[in-house]
């Protein structure tokens, strides 16, 4: 009985078998009749730029691409692209008939769905002698589309691309703004290690009225010029409009002569009473040497035991005047001074003084040549106390000459001359009993 139940069996699965697969449909595809990428581009933050600024220009892209149309039917395969997609979207800004610069190259962004976006950056100069006013910068949008998909029986598919070019203006704002410009600039006693003025005149070369205006002078980075007044109240500078200004700085005693930058800016306030800065402008400012002393006379000779004045001649070598310069020696072992200072006067670059020192030196001193240290302590134009850099002066221990060379020296002198006087005694007591 079993074994004639089994082709029952076998014949009613296959019935249900074949049930199933006739009431199951196929898997639906989606075909989209309508509907395309639609880019727009706007900016984001602020459009208002002033002249001399070098900022990030920020840009949204956005795609509105909708669909229209959608089927979804069996029998037809899924797209990989949907035709509202901006494909290798590559993003370019130019400056058109604008001023500005643009720093950055052209960007690609990738795919940009439809309702979706991406944010481009793009840097931009905008030139310290832009006029103010409104520009439009050419945004140059380049993608593909997926125009066509061609489907070919139930398992292959032929896609069409398109390729798009499209330029969207974007409105920006150049800002009037006051900027500064150096027509001239002089210096007046400025030398290396002294305080000195520099005079400038500047022009508002802007497009607008600087009102309340204050010029500042400020030090370059690791400049040696380092300002000691460092605001001018200029008041209200109008647009083309020029101003003096006088500033005192000094100069780092280690600097050289040389040409050193220093920054101006303007601070003041707009029309809408906002204050405000213009952009920095750095300037050279030459700066002359130091006042240097040099010793021209040759070494002065003493002889041990001695005490005697010595002459020192000397020079000012530097390319500023010293005034009331006075200088000192330093005596040292083997010598000795109650009167080491010298007033030397007034002296222009190349003019020498000569200095007069009285000095001891030891008996038992060492015949050679020794170098003393001396300075000058002198005052600059703008009366402030200055002291040179350290200066040798040469001072030759000579040998003894004449009875100076005898042991004994002057004593023996002494000595000799009491016995002539002694000797002479008796012989005019001798000569006188004779008589």
């Amino acid at each position: 009985m079993t074994t004639g139940l089994r082709p029952f069996h076998s014949g009613l699965i296959l019935l249900i078998l074949t049930t199933i697969l006739l009431i199951t449909p196929a898997f639906a595809g989606e075909k989209y009749l309508t509907g395309g990428p639609a880019l727009t581009a706007a900016i984001a933050g602020a459009n208002e730029f002033a002249p001399g600024a070098e900022v990030p220009l920020t840009v949204k892209v956005e795609n509105r691409g909708l669909i229209d149309i959608k089927f979804v039917q069996s029998g037809i395969i899924e797209r990989d692209d949907m035709p509202n997609t901006a494909k290798f979207v590559k993003v370019s800004l130019n400056k058109g008939d604008s001023p500005l610069i643009i720093r950055t190259d052209p960007q690609m962004v990738g795919d940009i769905l439809g309702g979706g976006s991406v944010v481009v950056s793009f840097l931009v100069k905008v030139p310290t002698d832009a006029s103010a006013g409104m520009y439009e910068l050419p945004l140059s949008l380049s993608y593909e589309y997926l125009r066509e998909a061609e489907q070919t029986g139930q398992d292959s598919i032929q896609y069409r691309y398109k390729a798009m070019d499209e330029t969207i203006p974007l409105t920006v704002k150049v800002k009037s703004k006051a900027m500064i410009s150096v027509i001239s600039s002089r210096t007046e006693h400025l030398n290396v290690g002294n305080e000195g003025y520099i005079s400038l005149e500047v022009r508002n070369i802007g497009f607008e009225n600087a009102t309340s205006s204050v010029l500042k002078v400020a030090r370059n980075g690791l400049s040696p010029i380092v300002p000691t007044d460092s605001n001018i109240f200029l008041g209200d500078l109008p647009a083309g409009g020029a101003a003096s200004a006088r500033f005192k700085v000094s100069v780092a005693r280690d600097a050289q002569a040389a040409e050193y930058p220093v920054d101006l800016v303007l601070t003041y306030k707009n029309p809408e009473g906002d204050t405000v800065r213009t952009e920095l402008v750095t300037i050279g400012v030459p700066v002359s040497g130091k006042v240097t002393y040099l010793v021209v006379s040759p070494p002065a000779s003493i002889s041990p035991g001695q005490k005697g004045v010595i002459t020192i001649e000397y020079r000012n070598t530097g390319d500023a005047v010293a005034y009331n310069a006075q200088a000192r020696i330093s005596a040292v072992d083997p010598f000795t001074s109650n009167d080491d200072t010298a007033f030397l006067g007034d002296m222009k670059p190349g003019e020498s003084a000569l200095a007069r020192y009285e000095v001891s030196v030891d008996r038992d001193a060492t015949e050679k040549e020794y170098a003393l240290d001396s300075e000058v302590r002198y005052r600059d134009a703008l009366d402030n106390n200055q002291i040179s850099d350290t200066i040798k002066v040469r001072v030759q221990v000579a040998p003894r000459t004449g009875l100076d060379a005898l042991p004994g020296g002057p004593l023996i002198l002494v000595g000799l001359i009491i016995v002539i006087a002694v000797c002479g005694y008796f012989v005019y007591r001798r000569m006188s009993r004779r008589g």
